[in-house]
């Protein structure tokens, strides 16, 4: 079975549902100023910010990308995406995206695509592109064609991430594995992350690594794991690769990580997006981590279901909420 995110994600959860917003500062409250600058989003998954303020977002279940001004106002600018809906209810298709001198790179999890639009002379209020404009690589197909050590035979290209010289780094939920793609299209495995020993009586007996999120600092990647089920507690870890691909154990000791963005001291910034219990995902869980000396602080907890978190102006972070359909600006 392919390894969906979204699905671990909502589980038995409708997707619409009004969580508690009184989001808690754990460091200290009265630094915390929080504001909802985005509501009614179709399940926002990813966010990526470009040089004039602006945040692109996926909105899953209406497969459409979508684009916020810096005054807070919505416009679709891409339509037409894939959606597939499990018996349960639940929409799968858009995963994270990035921006780069003008261009969208959009990931798919059910069309196993990296999908390329040209948005640079793109101005809100324009008609929307259709996916049937965009250019598309098949990367999932050569995930799928890939034979690794430990092969799940499944790809879900999730996040992304580019290092200075245009190459392209996606991390693949599924095929436990981090591809590069460089700046002339050519894709190689370039590192693959290992599961861990299953500490609890349900399940197989190795919970998968599941990478989500993706960060390059100069010299190395941060690579967040959600770990599969029965998505242990505190069982989550932080990777550090190096440029060779060498993969070492950055932080361990946290939970179901979703992404990761890094602060202005490059310290990684991570993103929980619940604890799970014997009925899914637990709502109001999430929680914002900073990681720095070997420790990780809890910056922000109470969080719904948040699945995505960018970096603004110093201090300014934005954390959706999957489960709410919000977008919330937040400075700490």
């Amino acid at each position: 079975m392919k390894i969906k995110l979204l699905k671990f994600i909502v589980l038995a959860i409708p997707l619409v549902v009004s969580g508690c917003l009184d989001h808690r500062l754990v460091t200290d409250p009265g630094q915390l100023r929080q504001e909802t600058i985005a509501t009614n989003l179709a399940a926002p998954l990813g966010m990526a910010m470009d040089d004039k303020g602006q945040i692109w977002i996926t909105e899953v279940a209406a497969g459409k990308v979508s684009v916020m001004t810096p005054n807070g106002t919505i416009y679709p600018v891409i339509t037409g995406f894939s959606v597939s809906v499990s018996p349960e209810g639940t929409p799968d298709g858009l995963n994270h995206l990035a921006y780069r001198d003008g261009i969208l790179y959009i990931l798919h999890g059910v069309d196993d695509k990296l999908y390329k639009a040209n948005v640079g002379a793109f101005k809100p209020g324009d008609p929307p592109l259709t996916v049937g404009q965009l250019e598309s690589e098949p990367i999932g197909q050569f995930v799928l064609d890939y034979q690794f050590a430990d092969d799940t035979g499944e790809s879900n290209l999730y996040n992304l991430t580019f290092t200075p010289d245009g190459d392209m780094y996606i991390a693949d939920a599924a095929a436990n594995a981090i591809i590069r793609r460089t700046k002339t299209g050519t894709l190689s495995v370039f590192a693959t992350l290992p599961g861990i020993p299953n500490p609890t009586p349900v399940g197989p007996p190795i919970s998968q690594a599941v990478p989500t999120g993706i960060a390059f600092d100069g010299q190395n990647f941060f690579v967040t794991t959600l770990v599969g089920f029965p998505f242990p507690v505190g069982k989550a870890r932080i990777y550090q690769v190096d440029m060779t691909g060498t993969v070492s154990v950055f932080q361990d000791g946290l939970t179901s990580l979703v992404d990761v963005v890094l602060a202005g001291d490059k310290r990684p910034i991570v993103l929980s997006v619940a604890e799970f219990g014997a009925q899914g995902p637990t709502p109001n869980t999430g929680k914002v981590y900073s990681v720095s000396g070997g420790q990780a602080t809890t910056q922000l907890q109470q969080l719904n279901l948040p699945t995505s978190i960018i970096s603004g102006v110093p201090n300014t972070y934005y954390i959706n909420s999957l489960a709410g359909g919000t977008i919330q600006k937040v400075t700490f």
